[in-house]
């Protein structure tokens, strides 16, 4: 059995909220993130720096960060979808900012008003601002991108591999070490998973990959396994299975982190997660939601049972 660690970024204080009906105030959001990192969470996507008349939920990022003690052993993730998003970024303690871009014109103009080529020049200015801002750059935070509707786009229909691996090899050109390939509503399967992780690790080498399934048509544990079985030791997964994108219709929740969990421990990897936290956490959102969590494991638990 493989002891190949696996690790899995946290997104559901971000991506997990985003599209719920529910709007939290900071300090739940806060106590969320904090319940995910003593259950085991070591990279987690606490905020997005997104205009709240765009998405409400993710209001008062600002005050989310500032009610999270230091994290040690953590790395908070800002997601930011312009320049002015990574400037409020930088106003805060965030580790990371992760800079959202399409792979279709279609989405970029609905998520951001943005085309791929305008939303490369918005990346490139970002990361020039961050290598030249003076007496900044050794505490600036890390840099990675997330590609959207990589399996395909629901305005566009099909995205084609070429599609995404030009994309992919414009972003690692502009120095961006960790790229991220999202299956935005959840249109992918497992063989053109490992199609496109394959392509894409040829046009950027020495980019780390990271995947982003959501489950909406049933296959996301599946690709998660592709990705894996691929080589790619980065996957996002929200708790409970929450999530969804306000500007692609018909998304809905991420892969589960506790499914993802269970079904990688089972085989072997190790992931550093806490199962029984994890489910507790998940029925707690649940709770919070009015409605129980969509994920297997919140429902029936995890296997053998503990006493």
């Amino acid at each position: 059995m493989s002891r190949r660690h696996i690790t899995i970024v946290e997104v559901g204080p971000r991506d997990g909220l985003q599209n719920e009906p529910t709007v939290f105030k900071p300090a739940v959001r806060a106590e969320f993130v904090q319940k995910l990192e003593a259950g085991g969470a070591r990279r987690i996507e606490a905020v997005s720096f997104v205009h709240p008349k765009y998405v409400p939920q993710m209001a008062g990022a600002e005050e989310v960060m500032a009610l999270l003690p230091p994290g040690t052993g953590h790395s908070r993730i800002g997601l930011v979808l312009n320049g002015r998003g990574y400037d409020r970024a930088l106003e805060t303690s965030v580790d990371e900012v992760n800079v959202s871009l399409s792979v279709t014109d279609g989405f970029g103009l609905k998520n951001q008003g943005l085309t791929v080529n305008d939303q490369v020049a918005m990346l490139g200015d970002i990361v020039g601002r961050r290598h030249n801002a003076a007496g900044r750059v050794g505490a600036a935070p890390s840099l990675s991108a997330t590609l959207s509707c990589v399996w395909g786009c629901p305005f566009e229909g099909e995205v084609s591999v070429g599609q995404v691996t030009d994309l992919v090899g414009q972003v690692a050109a502009l120095g961006v070490g960790e790229i991220a390939l999202a299956d935005t509503i959840g249109a992918g399967d497992p063989w053109a998973v490992t199609q496109v992780v394959e392509a894409a690790r040829k046009a950027a080498p020495d980019a780390r990959l990271r995947l982003h399934f959501h489950d909406t048509r049933n296959t996301g544990l599946a690709n998660a396994y592709a990705g894996v079985e691929a080589g790619v030791d980065v996957l996002d997964a929200s708790a409970g299975g929450i999530g969804g994108c306000p500007f692609a219709p018909g998304a809905t929740g991420n892969i589960a982190t506790e499914d993802l969990v269970y079904m990688l421990e089972r085989a072997g990897f190790t992931t550093d997660y806490d199962l029984d936290a994890l489910i507790n956490t998940a029925r707690w959102m649940g709770e919070k939601l009015g409605r129980p969590a969509p994920s297997a494991l919140s429902r029936a638990g995890g296997f053998p049972r503990r006493t």
